[in-house]
């Protein structure tokens, strides 16, 4: 079939170019009989090369490349990957562009499986839910593997896929959710300052950094943390057929990928390749794979330049913060 789909494509390139030829030939060789004789040649040659290009297109969606998909998730997890601390790997996209993504090849015809390829520690809650949610809605096959890291968020997210490949040395697991936040009360009280809010609703100042944190606060934020915590068990245990005490009993502990198999956290260990041949065994066809990358403008590729220089000076000191503002935040 893959042969085939090749054939065809080179077929209609090779018919469409000689057609743009000939159609050069006659509009600007054959029919002119001044000066522009002597540029013809040169315009009969441009517009065989742009109806090269143009056949190569018709050919592309005639007899398509590939069959499968590939959407990758590396990085921390973020809702649209401004700015804000914990910084993102240079690179890597934002939750929103990886839902667009998965979104389009669940709408694109050719696409008979997904590939998410998972390279994550974690990140922010409800953006790591939405990719799982894309994932598990993709009508067909769906296979997320993982190289070095796929924790936490990484894992909430391949519980919405079918299976989950890893290598020997891949970190896998950590489920569990924390929440922190920075504390300048005790800085304020060394620059003679003080801090005042006013509120209304007795839990509204829960989290501030400006103040220390009461015993009924402290049992809240817990108490919400413990809710987020419940369930991530629940939709991995769902996801992934697992019993949720043998998740409980990890105790948010990561494991490499050879341990994590033997205890069922992982589907399958294996190479990118072996990846293709599952996939070749689950469509019952050759697979061809192309990756979908977020379009990048400008502007972005402005501030990537510049998020690049900062990641690099100080992105080890910045991580220790959850929260420019010091609030509350909950992550996994």
């Amino acid at each position: 079939m893959n042969g085939l789909n090749t054939a065809g494509r080179l077929a209609i390139a090779l018919v469409v170019g000689l057609l743009a030829a000939v159609v050069g030939w006659l509009l600007f060789v054959a029919f002119p009989t001044s000066t522009a004789e002597l540029f013809g040649v040169l315009l009969a040659i441009g517009v065989a090369v742009g109806g090269l290009r143009f056949g190569g297109s018709i050919a592309q969606s005639v007899f398509p490349a590939y069959n499968a998909v590939e959407v990758a998730v590396e990085g921390a997890i973020t809702r649209d990957g401004g700015g804000g601390i914990p910084i993102r790997a240079p690179g890597s996209a934002s939750a929103d562009d990886i839902v667009e993504l998965i979104e389009e090849a669940d709408a694109d015809e050719n696409a008979e499986a997904l590939v998410l390829k998972l390279n994550t520690p974690g990140g922010a809650v409800v953006p790591s839910d939405d990719i799982r949610l894309a994932a598990r809605a993709f009508d067909g096959p769906t296979v997320a593997y993982t190289t070095d890291v796929c924790a936490s968020g990484g894992y909430w997210i391949a519980s919405g896929c079918d299976e989950l490949w890893a290598r020997e040395g891949s970190i896998v697991g950590s489920i569990g959710v924390r929440g922190s936040r920075m504390t300048a009360s005790g800085l304020l009280e060394k620059a003679g300052l003080e801090y005042e809010q006013l509120t209304a609703g007795e839990y509204k100042e829960a989290g501030s950094p400006f103040s220390e944190l009461s015993d009924d606060e402290r049992a809240y934020l817990q108490g919400i943390i413990d809710d987020y915590y419940e369930q991530f068990v629940e939709t991995v245990a769902e996801g992934r057929d697992a019993d949720p005490e043998t998740l409980r009993d990890t105790e948010a502990r990561v494991f490499l990928g050879e341990e994590a198999a033997e205890m069922g956290l992982v589907d399958q260990l294996g190479t990118r390749e072996d990846v293709e041949t599952r996939l070749e065994e689950l469509l019952g066809s050759a697979v061809e794979t192309t990756e979908l990358k977020p379009s990048v403008g400008l502007g972005e590729r402005l501030r990537g330049g510049a998020q690049g220089v900062a990641y690099a000076f100080g992105a080890g000191i910045a991580a220790r913060f959850d929260d420019p503002s010091g609030e509350f935040r909950f992550r996994l």
